[in-house]
């Protein structure tokens, strides 16, 4: 059967002879409407009826994978199951078992609306249905960019100098998955990830950086970052535009000025997709300060998270602040401490990240007397150049947490902040906006011995982005 539209009779036949074994959880109302609704758009747009058919697609693919933890559907290399087509002469019979598509009801043009409301991992899963679907859901579509908003997924690995592999944590379905992570060699390596991109640095000479898309396997190497080999603290950082899909990743770097202890190097170095090059944006020496490997780009700033390596002279002081370097502008002549934004408290395992071009910091809260043991982790978020509380973490929640320094890590996309402890694979969720605390599903990574460390870092899936 060709992909031209059906005449109405034809497809109202198809519908009631299709639809409606398929579909078992329909309404008695729905499945009437599909019964005598003609053929159209209007009537298949029916916010009953699409309703019906989303779920009626993810139970299609759904029904290949059943297990707690999931092997991930892969992008790539799917196996593709043929299906027949259905004729009105072949719709009678009942007697045979051989599965039905949608083939020969939904046109192309809907079908793809109808899999963009699913999650990734479903839409992947329904490229293994049948030829038709690998088609549709590997098309590259306009349809992935107007997707449901997707939760960001957080992938878990363990310490080691063994090839890295791990799972994914999916918050929208609460499921994990057995995933191979494009490109990542050592689970020291630095990330960062922005709209569906990953963005990592070689943790040896930190000049070799990659971009890839996690989900469709799609990767680049760029042109190698100049200073990699020298730099003391390198920290990255990368900005995707969601409209053009260009982006930028910065590696802001310190070095210790040769024979002064308090001297430190400040540079910033810029890649842009558009041009393909680097370039220097900024150079600095500044007394009593040194950077880290922690930076973010929200809102056209990078924003980098620096220590003191000064005495403190009273418990008021703090260790960390937070220097700003507006992108949009790039100018040479500002200075970055007349630009620092002080941290809210005394802090440990710091971590800043981008939420909705919002500026949120997580870190745990240390004692007054004794910076180096926490007594509590908290969020914040910046406004106007002040940090404000936005939540602490509960208690019962916090027990699962040790109280010293560098034990946990933290990061997080759209509204969502990933927090897990270095020590354990159990991860705990934030929802910023609805401060709502939860823990994961438990996690498939096993800990082997009593001193195994585990690490990961979330990113968003994306099935439109390419590096």
């Amino acid at each position: 059967m060709d992909n031209a539209d059906p005449s109405p009779m034809m497809g109202k036949t198809l519908i009631t002879h299709m639809l409606m074994p398929l579909c078992p959880m329909l309404s008695i109302k729905t499945k009437q409407a599909i019964k005598e609704k003609p053929w159209d758009d209007k009537a298949l747009c029916n916010a009953n009826v699409m309703h019906s058919l989303v779920k009626l697609v993810a139970k299609t693919g759904k029904a290949m994978w059943s297990e707690e933890w999931e092997l991930y559907p892969a992008y790539i290399g799917a196996q593709v199951i043929e299906y027949g087509t259905v004729t009105e002469e072949t719709s009678d019979d009942r007697s045979g078992d051989s599965m039905v598509s949608l083939d020969a009801v939904l046109p192309d043009d809907l079908l793809e609306k109808v899999i963009s409301f699913l999650p990734v991992a479903s839409v992947i899963r329904c490229g293994s249905v049948c030829k038709r679907w690998y088609e549709i859901v590997h098309a590259r579509s306009r349809t992935w960019s107007k997707m449901v908003a997707q939760k960001p997924w957080y992938f878990m690995f363990t310490c080691s100098e063994e090839a890295v592999s791990g799972f994914a944590y999916d918050p929208s379905l609460r499921k994990w998955y057995g995933f191979d992570f494009p490109c990542i060699e050592k689970s020291n390596w630095s990330t960062s990830s922005s709209a569906g991109l990953v963005c990592l640095m070689d943790s040896e000479n930190r000049s070799r950086i990659i971009v890839c898309n996690p989900i469709t396997k799609d990767w680049r190497r760029l042109v190698d970052a100049p200073g990699g080999k020298s730099a003391d603290y390198s920290a990255l950082a990368l900005s995707v535009s969601r409209t053009s899909h260009q982006y930028i990743v910065a590696i802001a770097r310190s070095n210790q000025v040769p024979t002064e202890y308090y001297q430190w190097e400040f540079s910033i170095q810029l890649y842009e997709s558009e041009t393909g090059k680097w370039a220097a944006a900024f150079t600095e020496v500044l007394l009593g300060w040194r950077g880290g490997d922690e930076c973010v780009i929200c809102d056209g700033v990078l924003y980098y998270l620096v220590y003191s390596t000064g005495v403190l002279v009273n418990s008021n002081e703090h260790r960390h602040c937070v220097f700003m370097y507006d992108l949009s502008t790039r100018s040479v002549h500002t200075s970055l401490m007349s630009m620092a934004i002080p941290v809210p408290c005394p802090l440990t395992c710091g971590r800043l990240m981008n939420l909705r071009e919002r500026l949120v910091l997580v870190g745990g809260i240390g004692k007054q007397d004794r910076p180096g043991i926490i007594k509590g982790i908290g969020v914040w978020e910046l406004r106007n150049k002040q940090w404000h509380e936005v939540a602490r973490m509960p208690h019962k929640y916090f027990q699962g947490f040790g109280e010293f320094d560098d034990v946990f890590a933290s990061c997080g996309a759209d509204d969502l902040i990933y927090i897990q402890s270095y020590g354990s694979p159990s991860l705990l969720t934030f929802e910023i906006n609805q401060k709502l605390w939860r823990w994961s599903a438990k996690s498939p990574v096993l800990k082997r011995f009593p001193l195994q460390l585990f690490t990961g870092f979330s990113f968003e899936p994306s099935l439109d982005i390419a590096s």
